[in-house]
């Protein structure tokens, strides 16, 4: 049978033995109110308040436009986009709220679009801008104290959804330097974000980064030194490539420092959207991901953001709203509009139960496995996947006699070691989009859990923990074309047959979850 004729079958068999294992298999029961750290967010989890109460994010983003807030005039204020009650319950919820700060209402705007008065001094009234952020920090002192300055002021074609900075470099300061101005003076405890970029609209375009353009313009002020260069955190969008976006990461830390500036990253928005929910058809996709790699992604993505140094994440967004239709050609909410949860909000609460509270995370192997090791008080875990096609067998240092092996649904295995080694069968990556010689997407990890000593300080190149022997079915390290790789393989079929069994393991979980996520919304949480 031909490769092409061995998909179309793998294809229809995957879809059978997902459905049937989902109808017919009792699913694992997932751990329930875990206590996450406040590193992990959503984008307005306040649309679906007990589904992000399932997940236990510890913070969520809210859009706060100025043309809805204030559309016909300064005097008149209307809770467009996130009432008093929302907000109070999601503080009682424990989840901290960011604003974003947007918009400029027509009342407001001068003749290039920018706010009226903008470079006037913040506390002239004169000065639209100010008036707008020093009502919005007053009103919300104590309960928002992070507010976000516009969005991806890097998107500069006034034809795309995107598109909502008519201004350049040097209005994006001033409008930054007012809003920092005013709002450290409402309220000394505010914490000001750039607004986000989103890089690739330089990069596709050959442009210079918008961020290192920004920072110069900035470095160039005369007062920005003393006030902080009029930011506390810079924050970034990043999408579908979990290995990019950990060197992007590590890219913009190296840009402040070029630049003498030291803040923190935020990674605010990440996900990587389906293409091929039939619930949301997409005929042009950025890239092809299917719904299971969309769930392989985000354990990925998480993981690999904590590696690059971010001090918090968050996926863009919870749920899929009626606007997004509009603004998105694709959809990005973990849940659908109709409340049933995409297999990635299983794997995302996976995900944050494994990472919560990590003291150190690293990735060590960026091969054909990547392997990334997280360090917490007493335990290591170590997150492994294929980054190729082709399953992977693994051999791995043992840091104990006993682990615990989980897949990204969240079924749990006790493995021991062999002559001190784990032997592992990562499973392949579907891998409809390649970057360079690995797939963008991975296969679904892997997590090896291992308790050590309490207070034991771990140097990662002597603990072994770097010591993953990889014993491909291709052949040590093989890639594509390997003679007697891919399908023809009868090693790689076995494989890839547990690894669909595991998927359709996992997609009976997401099943039990969704069961069980509507039964609390029904009964009020």
């Amino acid at each position: 049978m031909s490769r092409s004729g061995w998909w179309r079958w793998l294809s229809c068999f995957y879809g059978v033995l997902i459905l049937w294992v989902a109808l017919a298999c009792p699913a694992p029961t997932l751990a329930q109110d875990t206590p996450l750290d406040p590193r992990f967010g959503l984008i307005e989890p306040h649309d679906a308040p007990a589904q992000a109460d399932a997940l236990g994010v510890g913070w969520g983003r809210a859009r706060f436009h100025w043309a809805m807030i204030q559309p016909d005039g300064p005097d008149q204020w209307i809770d467009a986009e996130l009432t008093d009650e929302q907000l109070a319950q999601e503080l009682a919820s424990g989840r901290e709220v960011v604003g974003l700060l947007i918009g400029t209402p027509g009342w407001a705007a001068d003749s290039s679009g920018l706010p009226q008065g903008l470079y006037l001094p913040y506390d002239d009234p004169g000065n639209a801008w100010a008036g707008f952020v020093r009502r919005i920090v007053t009103r919300y002192r104590g309960r928002i104290d992070h507010w976000i300055v516009w969005n991806e002021p890097d998107v500069w074609d006034p034809d795309h959804p995107g598109y909502t900075w008519p201004g350049d470099e040097g209005d994006y300061v001033q409008l930054l330097r007012v809003a920092y101005l005013t709002a450290k003076e409402a309220n000394p405890e505010s914490v000001i974000h750039l607004a986000a970029v989103s890089h690739w609209w330089d990069v596709s375009y050959g442009r210079e980064l918008y961020f290192r353009r920004l920072l110069d313009a900035l470095v160039a002020q005369p007062d920005a030194a003393a006030n902080g260069y009029f930011y506390d955190v810079a924050t970034l969008h990043l999408y579908f490539n979990p290995a990019s976006v950990y060197e992007i990461v590590e890219m913009y830390a190296a840009i402040q420092r070029e630049s003498g500036i030291d803040k923190p990253l935020w990674l605010v928005e990440t996900n990587a959207a389906p293409s091929t929910d039939p619930a949301w058809p997409v005929p042009e996709p950025t890239f092809n991901v299917s719904l299971f790699e969309q769930a392989a992604y985000v354990p990925q993505v998480l993981s690999l953001a904590l590696a690059a140094g971010v001090e918090r994440v968050g996926i863009y967004k919870l749920i899929d709203t009626p606007g997004d239709y509009a603004a998105n050609p694709e959809p990005f909410g973990l849940l659908r509009a109709d409340l049933s949860p995409r297999p990635a909000f299983t794997t995302t609460q996976v995900a944050l139960e494994q990472l919560a509270d990590a003291q150190n995370v690293t990735w060590l192997d960026r091969g054909v496995v990547a392997q990334v090791v997280v360090e917490k008080p007493g335990e290591v875990t170590r997150l492994l996947w294929s980054r190729l096609p082709y399953a992977q067998a693994v051999r791995v240092a043992a840091l104990s006699d006993r682990a615990v092996l989980s897949d990204m649904w969240g079924n749990e295995t006790p493995i021991t070691p062999e002559a001190g080694v784990y032997t592992l069968s990562l499973p392949g990556a579907e891998c409809n989009q390649t970057t360079g010689d690995f797939c963008m997407i991975g296969g679904p990890p892997l997590y090896l859990t291992e308790s050590v000593p309490a207070g034991a300080s771990l140097r990662l190149e002597d603990a072994g923990l770097g010591a993953i022997i990889v014993e491909s079915p291709d052949g040590p390290g093989g890639y594509w074309g390997v003679e007697g790789g891919g399908i023809s393989n009868p090693a790689w079929r076995a494989a890839l047959v547990v690894a669909l069994c595991g998927a359709a393991l996992g997609v009976a979980a997401l099943y039990n979850n969704h069961r069980r996520i509507h039964r609390q919304a029904a009964s009020g949480g």
